[in-house]
């Protein structure tokens, strides 16, 4: 048997998208939580960061948002490996970071609410 094929059912957890069964429509609707403070309109207003463009970008680097030294510090870049450890349990993924959130323990919720962020960023 190759590797490939059993390597397979991972790549729906590490890659997320819809051919992988992702629920986009769940996904947004779970970003309710995050749309208290995020938006994904580039420069909105809000409490935190914006979305827009996050995958790709070093964390702490958007220079319309005040970010905590801890986030500056990371050395992150926003992979969708990255974004899925961070919204897990962001004080695990930075520690000492600002975001007043205890994370998403349920990796089928994140891997839509990814999904969705995906769609929302073409």
């Amino acid at each position: 048997m190759s590797r490939f094929f059993i390597f397979a059912p991972l790549l729906g957890i590490l890659f997320p998208g819809n051919s992988s069964g992702q629920d986009v429509s769940r996904g947004e609707k779970l970003f309710g939580e995050c749309a208290a403070c995020h938006t994904t309109q580039p420069g909105a207003p809000t409490v935190g960061p914006d979305l827009h463009g996050v995958l790709g970008r070093k964390a702490g680097s958007l220079e319309s948002f005040r970010f905590s030294p801890a986030m500056k510090r990371s050395g992150i870049t926003w992979t969708l490996q990255a974004l899925d450890a961070y919204v897990a349990d962001p004080q695990k993924a930075v520690p000492q970071n600002r975001m007043p959130y205890a994370g998403m323990p349920d990796a089928r919720d994140r891997a839509d609410l990814i999904a969705y962020l995906k769609q929302a960023f073409k």
